[in-house]
C-alpha cells in the first residue's frame, strides 16, 4: 500500500482530522472511490480477527470484567493465569480506540504466559467503550491525560495488592498506551518493568526519577515517535536506567494490531512479544 496513505490514516487516527477530512483525502490518494473502497478496510479496525486467545482457552484460569477500587466507574478486563500464585502481574494499557477487542486478547495473551493481567479501560468512568472505533475516538478526545494517568495508577494499585501475586508488576502499552507506560515509569516508583510499544516518550527532565526496567519498541517508518527516541534515549544513559530499545526496520505504527491488515507487520509483532514476554519473565518472577 502506497505510505502516503497509511501515513494519512496514522494522521486520523490520531485526531489530526475529522472523518469526512480523512475520507476526502484518502479517496484522492487512492485514485478514486472505488479505489478507496478496496484499500480502506485494510487499514481500519477488524475486530472480528481479535480472537488469537479465546476466554474459555485451557491456558487461562478466567476472564471478566471487574471494578477498579479507588476511582468511580473505572472498570478493568481482568485475566488470570491457570497455574497457582504466587505471580508476576501485568496492567495492559490500550491503544487510543480504548478497551476494544484486540486490547483484550493482548490481555489474555499475557495471561497466557503465567501472568495476572488486568486491561484498564481509561474510558469506562466516561461511560466505556464503544464497539465502534470511530465513536471510541470521538470520546476518546475528551479524556483528560492526568485522569487517565490516575485511572492507570489506580488499576497498578489494585494489582499489586491482589492475592496470588508475588508483589511484581509490570505495564504493557501500545500506542497512547505505550506513552502511558513511559508516563506510569515517572510517577511509580513501584513499577517493576515497563513495555512501551511506539509510545511518545518524557521529557529528559523526568527521566531521573523512572526506577523501573524498560523495555521500548518502534516501528522504523513511524517517523513522529521516532524523532523522540535519541533524547530519550540520551536520557536513560547518561542516569544509568535499565533500559533496551528496539527499532523494527520498514514497519508502521501498529505493527502489533492484527486487525489493521496493512500497518500489521507479523515478523515484527512476533520478534517484539517474545521479547517482551521475556522481559517480563526476568523482571517479574
Amino acid at each position: 500500500m502506497d505510505q502516503r496513505l497509511v501515513d494519512l490514516f496514522n494522521t486520523y487516527t490520531h485526531g489530526g482530522m475529522s472523518r469526512r477530512v480523512f475520507l476526502d483525502r484518502f479517496m484522492t490518494l487512492a485514485g478514486g472511490a472505488a479505489a478507496a473502497s478496496a484499500l480502506l478496510p485494510l487499514l481500519d479496525y477488524n475486530y472480528a480477527a481479535a480472537a488469537t486467545v479465546a476466554e474459555g482457552d485451557p491456558r487461562i484460569g478466567g476472564a471478566g470484567t471487574v471494578d477498579i477500587p479507588g476511582v468511580t466507574g473505572l472498570k478493568g478486563y481482568l485475566v488470570t493465569p491457570k497455574a497457582a500464585g504466587p505471580h508476576g502481574s501485568v496492567v495492559v494499557i490500550h491503544e487510543n480506540r480504548g478497551l476494544n477487542p484486540h486490547i483484550k486478547d493482548v490481555t489474555r495473551r499475557v495471561a497466557v504466559e503465567g501472568f495476572a493481567a488486568l486491561g484498564v479501560d481509561c474510558l469506562s468512568p466516561l461511560g466505556g467503550t464503544p464497539d465502534d472505533s470511530d465513536k471510541a475516538g470521538e470520546l476518546f478526545a475528551t479524556l483528560k491525560p492526568d485522569d487517565a494517568l490516575a485511572d492507570i495508577r489506580a488499576a497498578f494499585a489494585a494489582l499489586k495488592a491482589r492475592a496470588g501475586g508475588n508483589g511484581k508488576v509490570g505495564a504493557v502499552g501500545f500506542c497512547w498506551g505505550g506513552g502511558m507506560v513511559n508516563n506510569l515509569a515517572v510517577v511509580e516508583p513501584t513499577l517493576a518493568a515497563g513495555v512501551a510499544y511506539y509510545g511518545r516518550q518524557p521529557s529528559a527532565d523526568k527521566v531521573p526519577a523512572i526506577k523501573a526496567a524498560l523495555l521500548l519498541h518502534y516501528a522504523g517508518l513511524d517517523q513522529g515517535i521516532d524523532a523522540g527516541i535519541p533524547d530519550y534515549e540520551a536520557a536513560l544513559k547518561k542516569d544509568g536506567k535499565t533500559y533496551e530499545i528496539f527499532v523494527y526496520p520498514n514497519t508502521n505504527h501498529g505493527f502489533n494490531n492484527d486487525t489493521t491488515e496493512a500497518r500489521y507487520n507479523k515478523e515484527a509483532a512476533d520478534l517484539a512479544w517474545g521479547r517482551t514476554v521475556a522481559f517480563f519473565k526476568k523482571h517479574l518472577t
